[in-house]
């Protein structure tokens, strides 16, 4: 864990998930200098309107925070390479595509390579094109997702017996326990999405961060399954309504649209469900409060640390 700590040069072994156009400066600032990695998401943001974000960001921290490039999402992934290495920012995670052709560009210019993976065979592959870092990601996850459906729980120690460079886990993670947990399949350290929603200096709709508050075991639904483009959300009117769509027979360029990033502000900015979407992780179900990012990552570490010596006095 400090090893990796060293390695992205953060306190705490929390990364921040991309969050895709609703990525702020406020949020993504709060979680690096609160001791984790923040990461700002391009989503399918214009060049220019993600410098202005990193910029923002820089204004806010001096320490280190990321870039995530969602490769298949985005038009723009060269010039948000050229980006990362303009601002000289710390990491740069890929997801949602073929990572291979931009590591070594971002190693030449002293960037990590963090890459997202959701099966073993994503996993080495991403290992032998010279991958700094993995986050392993499972089925739990909020926002797009792989249509393998394999849980954090059964991926993790898969992938870590597999490589031999730096896992973090993600989905299904909001607190201590579950870090303890990660710890404990192997992991380095985990990343969060929809835990960092319900934070104060989270700059999203109040009826967002209330609708992840109120949620429970059952609080997401998965949409574009009859099309293969898994995404989970948190259940809501629009939401029921893309269901009840794919139930009609929904064709893949239509649900695109549904799904695009506007209809996702309107729900996490506007807090229009009418009319809008929200993603969310079934880490929904664990979240009870809206602390601050640094009493948040604090009492994670200490309530990770206890459970960790508890189970320890426990054994045999």
């Amino acid at each position: 864990m400090k090893y990796v700590c060293d390695l992205l040069g953060i306190t705490y072994p929390i990364i921040q998930g991309g969050m895709g156009n609703i990525s702020n400066a406020p949020l993504t600032s709060a979680v690096s200098e609160a001791g984790g990695l923040g990461t700002v998401g391009a989503g399918t943001m214009q060049p220019d309107e993600v410098e202005k974000l990193i910029l923002d960001i820089k204004s806010k921290t001096t320490n280190p925070f990321s870039l995530n490039i969602p490769i298949s999402v985005t038009k723009y992934a060269n010039e948000l390479i050229d980006l990362a290495i303009k601002h000289r920012i710390a990491a740069v995670s890929l997801s949602a595509g073929n990572p291979a052709p931009f590591i070594p560009i971002l190693q030449r210019n002293d960037i990590k390579a963090i890459v997202i993976v959701a099966s073993v065979k994503h996993a080495i592959k991403a290992e032998e094109a010279g991958a700094d870092v993995l986050v392993a990601e499972g089925f739990e996850a909020a926002g797009i997702n792989s249509s393998l459906e394999l849980t954090t729980f059964s991926l993790i120690p898969q992938i870590v017996d597999k490589v031999d460079i730096p896992v973090f886990a993600a989905g299904g993670i909001a607190d201590g326990r579950g870090l303890a947990a990660a710890l404990m399949l192997g992991a380095s350290g985990v990343q969060m999405g929809t835990r960092f929603v319900a934070v104060k200096e989270a700059p999203f709709h109040k009826a967002y961060k209330e609708k992840v508050l109120h949620s429970d075991d059952l609080g997401t639904i998965i949409l574009g399954r009859s099309l293969g483009r898994i995404r989970r959300v948190l259940k809501g009117e629009y939401a029921t309504s893309i269901i009840d769509s794919e139930k009609e027979g929904l064709m893949e360029e239509e649900f695109l649209e549904k799904t695009s990033e506007q209809f996702h502000v309107k729900g996490a900015i506007q807090g229009d469900f009418e009319k809008g979407y929200v993603n969310g992780g079934q880490a929904a179900g664990l979240i009870q409060d809206i602390p601050s990012v640094k009493q948040l990552l604090e009492e994670m570490m200490e309530q990770a640390r206890n459970q960790i010596k508890c189970v320890y006095n426990q054994i045999p």
